[in-house]
């Protein structure tokens, strides 16, 4: 098929290359020039494992192209995927302005039948705006003979892993109003999945979908989060809850890992929007509402936690952070833990110096300048009178302990994501702080 693409972010670019790969004929469009640039160039402006060379290969098979004129991509497109930024608006909901003006972009070049598959996570109703002014736009044209079908298609990619999940997809849900449509996305789709996985059904049912999926997955973080929570307080273990709780065929183990808090791009603003999508429908949407504000308060923890331990003025304390972006295996600083807990130290007057394998360019454009930045964690813990795990990268899950604690002025270490043995740091003389397991080994306790 030939694919017009628009919007070459996370979603638009791995999606674009993934068909591509398949031998489909994609364009992907963007309004910023600097971006097409790098991509003609085989720059790829994002971290994604197997994506640089996947684009690289595509593009000189002549299956993947990149430009900044829409019409040119929509020139001989069986399809065109939306697939731009949906942010948060000032209000907590969805900002939809990208993707209608992407609408109303197609609505002025189009000249030939075409589906349109809004990719971008969206309220529902969305996609039946987005048929409004395509079909305005081009009634306005004289074009009314030319057929427009819309059809919502959210993707399920999980960063750090999404060409993998592209390929291997657990299932495809494609909201249609046509058995032309369902066809089409049916032939688009099945060189990647089992026919029985691509799940049809009502457009607003699949808007919806993408929105509750993310609820459910951000709820069962801050649930187990609140227990850990008591977990400290009653001096019990979260990982043993955790155990007995998994293996209950009903609950599993899934999404069950205290830590300090989520982030990215998905969680935390979809589960606004679905929030302001129920009130503006006059519902209250009560348990989104609570999953974002205990997800808001574990984010502040790490924080709390060397408050607690060296008291409100941290001047002259240096503190290597072990990890920027939300999760590993990917550059994404979206609503990350590190970021509350860098400003809680330099507010309280510490100095930190962080380490990331893959988020320090992200870094260096949002975070305050005096951050230092070392390149391992053995750098970044010289000196330094803790030590904070906030991101599990597999390189910090191998840190020599014994040789790091060797040149640090404190061996404290706080760990925010429960991946270290506390017997082995108590062996290794640490003062050792984790999440949710009721104790604090060595050291002054």
């Amino acid at each position: 098929m030939n694919i017009c693409m628009v919007g070459t972010g996370y979603v638009g670019l791995v999606t674009g290359a993934c068909f591509a790969e398949k031998g489909n004929r994609v364009c992907c469009v963007d309004i910023n020039r600097d971006v097409i640039k790098n991509l003609e160039s085989g720059v790829v402006p994002l971290y994604e494992p197997g994506l640089d060379e996947m684009v690289s290969r595509n593009s000189r098979r002549g299956t993947l192209r990149f430009t900044c004129d829409i019409a040119s991509g929509l020139r001989d497109a069986d399809m065109c995927f939306i697939a731009v930024g949906t942010p948060s608006s000032e209000g907590g909901g969805t900002e939809l302005k990208y993707v209608y003006a992407v609408a109303d972009d197609i609505a002025s070049a189009l000249d030939r039948d075409c589906i349109v598959v809004v990719k971008s996570t969206v309220p529902v109703g969305t996609c039946g705006e987005v048929l409004d002014r395509v079909t305005s736009g081009l009634a306005e044209r004289g074009l009314a003979g030319v057929r427009v079908e819309v059809v919502s298609n959210p993707e399920f990619l999980k960063e750090g892993s999404a060409v993998e999940d592209f390929f291997k997809p657990d299932r495809v849900v494609v909201g249609v109003a046509s058995e032309r449509a369902r066809s089409a996305m049916f032939d688009l789709y099945s060189p990647f999945v089992e026919g029985d996985k691509i799940i049809f059904m009502d457009i607003a049912s699949s808007e919806i979908t993408k929105y509750a999926c993310n609820a459910m997955l951000a709820a069962r973080i801050s649930f187990i989060n609140e227990i850990a929570l008591l977990c400290d307080v009653a001096g019990a273990d979260v990982l043993s809850v955790k155990a007995g709780m998994s293996l209950d065929p009903r609950i599993g183990g899934h999404f069950l890992n205290a830590g300090c808090g989520y982030g990215g791009s998905c969680f935390p603003k979809d589960i606004q929007a679905l929030d302001q999508t129920g009130r503006a429908m006059g519902l209250e949407m009560k348990m989104a509402a609570a999953t974002s504000l205990v997800n808001e308060r574990q984010k502040k923890i790490l924080g709390s936690m060397i408050v607690d331990r060296f008291g409100k003025n941290l001047k002259g304390l240096k503190i290597a952070v072990l990890g920027l972006a939300f999760k590993p295996n990917t550059d994404d600083m979206r609503y990350a833990p590190s970021i509350p807990l860098i400003d809680t130290l330099l507010r309280c007057g510490a100095g930190a110096i962080a380490v990331d394998p893959a988020a320090r360019g992200v870094a260096a454009k949002i975070l305050p300048r005096c951050v230092e930045y070392a390149d391992t964690a053995f750098e970044a813990t010289r000196d330094a009178d803790a030590a904070v795990l906030v991101t599990e990268w597999e390189e910090f899950l191998k840190v020599d302990w014994s040789e790091c604690g060797e040149r640090m002025r404190r061996k404290i270490l706080f760990d925010g994501r429960n991946a270290y043995s506390p017997s082995d740091l108590r062996a290794l003389g640490f003062e050792y702080y984790c999440i949710g397991r009721g104790c604090v080994v060595g050291g002054e306790g």
